[in-house]
């Protein structure tokens, strides 16, 4: 994930927030101008953005054979929960485009997932074409799954109850491996699992009776990281000093919980800043937070 996917859900993100705001209603039947114009919006991302990160990424390593590389087990499957959120996200910011656009709720979704999954499949095939990479079966079924986690919900539930979420924060960890981990802050959010959380969300209010008093916005919030992880594949890292003494490291897994706010559920009335809110709804809010892991519990008063 930390090559592109954040990249991409906020281009896409972007491009739902100008369309919602340049009219800010949803059409009741199919506009072709609308349509046309979304269609072409999405068409251009793509293709430009695979011609873009291809120069970015893949012009120095870019070989003859296409091959495949089994990265099921690295990261504590932290690098699969971002295809999973950007599987999701993706589909959502489609789906509302298109929907905004005139299109039928169902087919809306239906169409927004079948983009998401194509759009990010592409790049897996890019990857595959790539010497220090290479298609990777599992990337692409955490971008399936992201997709269809959307798409099952509308079906179910005609709306998002479990919705998917991403919060970080720094962590000293990028010092010991700045190549990997990220020289600079920008590559240190991106790149840093230690400081990434991946979140499912939900507001209790959506599975008790219409009139309960729990506030629609207020969210319980389920979510995943890890700690001390700086290498792939293995666990445990030594890293030696300039004085050559020894630091080490024992990589774990984080469970939390917390709260969050949907943004999307707050009684916002002027349409521009209600759209506002749909697109940063991909933040988790701070606020206090457990921490469970192999160390035991652990309590932030703010985590980001």
């Amino acid at each position: 994930m930390s090559r592109w996917v954040i990249i991409i859900i906020v281009f896409f993100s972007s491009i739902n927030c100008r369309s919602q705001n340049r009219f800010f209603e949803s059409k009741n039947s199919p506009d072709k101008t609308r349509i046309i114009a979304s269609s072409a919006s999405i068409g251009s991302l793509w293709a430009g953005s695979l011609i873009g990160l291809h120069q970015v990424w893949y012009s120095q390593s870019w070989g003859d054979d296409f091959q495949t590389f089994d990265d099921s087990k690295q990261w504590l499957q932290m690098d699969k929960a971002g295809h999973f959120l950007s599987g999701y996200l993706i589909a959502k910011n489609t789906s509302d485009i298109y929907q905004w656009s005139g299109i039928s709720r169902r087919k809306s979704r239906i169409i927004g997932s079948l983009i998401s999954f194509g759009y990010l499949t592409s790049f897996e095939l890019m990857d595959g074409k790539a010497e220090e990479w290479g298609f990777s079966w599992s990337d692409v079924g955490a971008n399936a799954l992201g997709s269809g986690w959307y798409l099952w919900q509308d079906i179910a539930w005609q709306e998002q109850r479990l919705k998917l979420k991403f919060s970080a924060h720094l962590t000293e960890y990028a010092k010991y491996r700045p190549n990997v981990l990220g020289s600079n802050v920008a590559e240190r959010l991106l790149k840093d699992y230690n400081g990434q959380t991946y979140w499912i969300s939900v507001n209790p209010s959506m599975f008790m009776d219409e009139g309960t008093a729990f506030p629609k916005w207020l969210n319980i919030a389920f979510g995943y990281s890890v700690d001390e992880k700086l290498v792939g594949d293995e666990d445990f890292y030594v890293h030696l000093g300039p004085t050559d003494q020894p630091t080490y490291f024992n990589a774990k897994r984080q469970y939390l919980l917390s709260l969050d706010i949907d943004l999307s559920r707050l009684p916002v009335k002027k349409p521009w800043l209600k759209s506002l809110c749909k697109t940063f709804n991909m933040i988790k809010i701070p606020f206090p937070t457990l921490e469970f892991s192999n160390d035991g519990i652990r309590g932030y008063g703010l985590y980001f």
